[in-house]
């Protein structure tokens, strides 16, 4: 019985360390809840943070808005790499 528990925790700690994300990984995730906060600002209060604190479409305000855009196609990747395979 030790045996067959001991090989299935190993399996998942292999599935856990398989699963940690690297430090691209959070920033892209981070971006993307920044992203979608502000968005959801936006639309329940039309308040936009991000030009708030940046300016209306000045180059730091586009900087942020593509750098959430690149996290969110970086995130797809993310996603898909981290599906586990078909048998």
């Amino acid at each position: 019985m030790a045996n067959i528990q001991s090989g299935t925790e190993g399996t998942v700690r292999a599935e856990l360390a398989a699963m940690r994300l690297n430090a691209l990984d959070w920033i892209a995730m981070v971006l993307l809840i920044v992203g979608g906060l502000n968005w959801g600002l936006v639309g329940l209060f039309d308040i936009d943070v991000v030009a708030r604190l940046l300016g209306v479409m000045t180059t730091a305000s586009r900087t942020v808005y593509v750098l959430v855009g690149l996290a969110a196609i970086y995130t797809i990747y993310l996603c898909v790499r981290k599906l586990p395979a078909k048998p």
